[in-house]
């Protein structure tokens, strides 16, 4: 079913060009198939630009009230039909509940909470995207609005979207999962570092860089519903162990392998094509 302008709780949200472009049909199905064996209710957003519903959709905080960030970013700037701007193409009438609008440019992507949501992971590529703003000003209006304590950490001018996501995630509140790398000085380990001097803890996940735009290889941009954790796959070699170590840091939780490859050749994977009102 899909909705253009009514939310309902216990969902999990997708724009509706995941049924309609045909090149991603195969990944799509994958993941629907699977939430349909798991009794994962899910719908679907009309109105969408494109598929990273993370980015453009509202995100809610601890007190329960959504804030919708602007939704501009620089990676976007000669391709401005494909950004989705929640309050004209999508519409308050969407949420139940309050909705705060910030001019602060921030994809939802880059917005790591903890599961308390009493902290946040935020890249530094929110340093770039609001060039006008201090970086200690910026930091502290995120804090402010956030209602969080904010983590920056690097990212690299060469990732085209710099997104927190797609290089670290919470297990609790003081233990992420992050990207392994071989290389000692290299992001990875940079972003180990920053986090550690902070208090978090950051325990190697399995990850397989790959050229361009592609996040093929990114298995922490899982789906977490519950006690459910989908786990992006790739048809390549090192899925195996990426599902090993998915459950043996995860104990409590069932992992469930999807096949996300046409989807993820595009940038993304299935944290960025997800929304909830959790």
């Amino acid at each position: 079913m899909c909705h253009g302008n009514t939310l309902k709780n216990n969902r999990i949200y997708f724009s509706s060009l995941l049924k309609t472009i045909s090149a991603y049909q195969p990944a799509a199905n994958n993941l629907f198939a699977a939430l349909d064996l798991y009794n994962i209710k899910y719908e679907f957003i009309l109105s969408t630009k494109d598929i990273w519903v993370r980015d453009f959709m509202p995100i809610k905080r601890k007190d329960g009230k959504y804030i919708s960030f602007r939704y501009e970013p620089s990676y976007l700037k000669d391709r401005p039909e494909l950004c989705t701007d929640f309050k004209r193409n999508i519409g308050d009438d969407f949420l139940n509940g309050e909705i705060l609008y910030s001019n602060i440019c921030l994809d939802g992507g880059n917005v790591v909470f903890s599961p308390s949501k009493q902290k946040v992971i935020v890249s530094s590529r929110v340093f770039s995207e609001n060039p006008k703003w201090e970086k200690a000003k910026l930091t502290y209006a995120l804090e402010r609005i956030l209602q969080a304590e904010v983590f920056i950490i690097s990212s690299l001018k060469s990732d085209m979207t710099g997104h927190a996501d797609g290089m670290v995630r919470f297990i609790d509140e003081n233990t992420c999962i992050g990207n392994r790398t071989e290389y000692k000085y290299g992001l990875e380990q940079t972003i180990k570092r920053m986090l550690n001097k902070r208090g978090i803890e950051v325990i190697d996940f399995p990850y397989v860089p790959d050229h361009g735009i592609s996040a093929v290889g990114c298995y922490l941009n899982f789906l977490e519903i519950g006690n459910i954790i989908f786990l992006p796959v790739f048809d390549i070699e090192e899925d195996e162990e990426a599902i090993r170590t998915a459950k043996t840091i995860f104990i409590n939780k069932n992992i469930v392998p999807i096949c996300i490859n046409e989807i993820a050749k595009d940038g993304g994977c299935l944290n960025c094509i997800s929304w909830s009102n959790d």
